[in-house]
């Protein structure tokens, strides 16, 4: 696909993700062209005359008894990109507030909103040139839309914030200037059409989803590693086990452990070693990883309905038929992205009791992974920060979706918090890569112990991977240079690329379902 068209193709989060770091391109059809011009003259005629519809002209909130005059309606607009510009706190990535551009204009593109062309072309171009917004983080509880974040968003179409440019952050104005661009008059409804929606939730989703899918390809690689350290059993991750408690993820991680194990020399070194069975965090892997992978998918499932949907209010359905409803309501979200927080959350929780097994001394391991402990504390430490860093994840996974808090005196009196369940839910997987790091130093350090014996292909190339990072520790260094190189290979991609690269040169079947579609469609 060479170009990706707004209102007429359909998003999924791998398409998001392609149009947000450049390898897509979007431009509009012109079957959306003209539904979106037919919507606009709608709005415009409505506005013309006596009909009172919310939005268009009346004021927003608990003042939508209030009239607004034909001569006003433009003010109202710019009036409510600038009022409702209260966010605080630090910028979200820039990347996510591309996103929720390229999301907004999907919605837009779709003719139920009353834009004019010339806006939604604009927000287009400015995702197209990344001319981006600065949006905080803070603001947002979820319902009436993203009003904060997506005021913030906006305002530069109107010459007002602040936007990256070419590395910086400049002025909206000095950025529109550069570039030849006057700032845009926005007609009737076209502000709250701008802020109101879910943008904001569904783009923190999108890279969650991205990053979430990573992290549990990358814990799958590194528990089998760990596996291996300890000399584990992958009996457990027999096929006829689970086909008897029949779940999807489940099933799909005990296939990928399988084929990773069953084959190896280490494995295969210990049939007769006399122990009747591995711990939990060994033997329940795919159990625990199969429950997260589950959460993962529902999440993805109702994201891309929701990049799909129009979530502003009212909704033109023609040129007397408004509806004004609730679908910016971020609800159908929000406890979907709490559910993938709790499964991102115990993706780090097991990962960290694999850990500290390894450095208790069992199984043929020196105690801390190091020959001459006392003299050095050895991997003491670092399985200090992985429990810091699960307990605070656990502190995370409280719902943001179980409160609300009226607000808009009383007439927004329900509210999802989705926006906090977004940001949650990456500041858990941020704290989960670290967790997944110092479990990977743990299985390689152990690995090397378990020599002249050799894994499989995969998880060799992945140990070799790890060394060509991190060298063998015989004495005390400082780790925390370790942990962070180790971070970055599993962020990156890096880590799961060269495990998948791997695996497929070997023929290794490791299954390529539902759990690991981001196709462009």
């Amino acid at each position: 696909m060479k170009n990706f068209r707004y209102g007429t193709d359909k998003l999924t989060v791998g398409t998001t993700m392609a149009l947000t770091n450049g390898k897509l391109h979007g431009t509009l059809s012109p079957k959306a062209r003209h539904k979106i011009d037919q919507s606009a003259a709608y709005v415009k005629n409505i506005a013309a005359h006596s009909e009172v519809v919310y939005g268009i002209n009346t004021g927003f909130g608990p003042l939508c008894d209030t009239i607004i005059s034909a001569e006003d309606t433009i003010n109202l607009q710019h009036n409510l990109l600038k009022s409702h510009a209260v966010g605080v706190g630090r910028p979200i990535p820039e990347a996510v507030a591309k996103t929720m551009m390229i999301i907004k204009a999907q919605a837009l593109a779709q003719g139920y909103s009353g834009v004019q062309l010339r806006t939604l072309e604009r927000i287009i171009w400015m995702a197209e040139q990344n001319i981006i917004p600065v949006v905080p983080e803070q603001g947002s509880v979820g319902a009436s839309g993203d009003l904060a974040p997506l005021s913030h968003l906006f305002l530069p179409l109107i010459g007002i914030g602040e936007v990256y440019y070419k590395g910086n952050i400049v002025s909206a104005a000095e950025a529109l200037r550069a570039q030849g661009m006057s700032p845009l008059q926005l007609g009737p409804k076209e502000g709250l059409a701008l802020i109101n929606g879910t943008q904001f939730i569904a783009a923190h989703a999108v890279h969650a989803l991205y990053r979430m899918h990573n992290a549990l390809e990358a814990a799958d690689f590194i528990s089998a590693m760990s596996l291996e350290g300890l000399m584990g059993s992958y009996k457990p991750f027999d096929a006829r086990l689970h086909q008897i408690r029949p779940y999807p993820g489940n099933q799909l991680v005990a296939h990928r452990l399988w084929q990773l194990l069953h084959k190896s020399e280490i494995a295969n070194s210990h049939p007769d070693c006399g122990r009747v069975q591995d711990p939990y965090s060994l033997r329940c892997i795919p159990q625990v990883h199969g429950a997260s992978r589950t959460a993962w998918l529902h999440l993805k499932e109702l994201t891309e309905i929701e990049i799909n949907a129009v979530t502003d209010n009212p909704i033109v359905l023609g040129p007397h038929d408004t509806i004004s409803g609730g679908n910016f309501h971020g609800q159908p979200l929000a406890i979907a992205l709490d559910y993938a927080t709790v499964g991102a959350a115990e993706l780090g929780n097991i990962s960290d009791r694999r850990s500290y097994l390894i450095i208790e001394g069992r199984y043929g391991l020196p105690k801390l992974l190091i020959r001459d402990a006392g003299l050095n504390s050895g991997f003491m430490i670092p399985q200090y920060t992985a429990a810091a860093l699960v307990s605070e994840n656990k502190t995370l996974c409280f719902p943001a979706s179980a409160d609300s808090i009226p607000t808009s005196l009383g007439q927004e009196d329900h509210v999802s918090m989705g926006s906090i369940s977004g940001r949650k839910l990456n500041r858990v997987i941020d704290n989960l890569e670290y967790v997944l790091a110092i479990e990977l130093l743990y299985a390689a350090q152990a690995m090397d112990f378990r020599k002249p014996l050799r894994s499989s292909e995969v998880l060799q190339a992945c140990h070799k991977l790890v060394r060509t990072n991190v060298p063998f520790t015989d004495r005390d260094r400082v780790f925390a240079y370790d942990i962070k190189n180790l971070q970055l290979l599993i962020s990156s991609g890096k880590f799961v690329q060269e495990a998948n690269r791997v695996a497929e040169a070997h023929d290794y079947h490791l299954k390529k379902t539902v759990y690991d579609d981001f196709s462009i469609s």
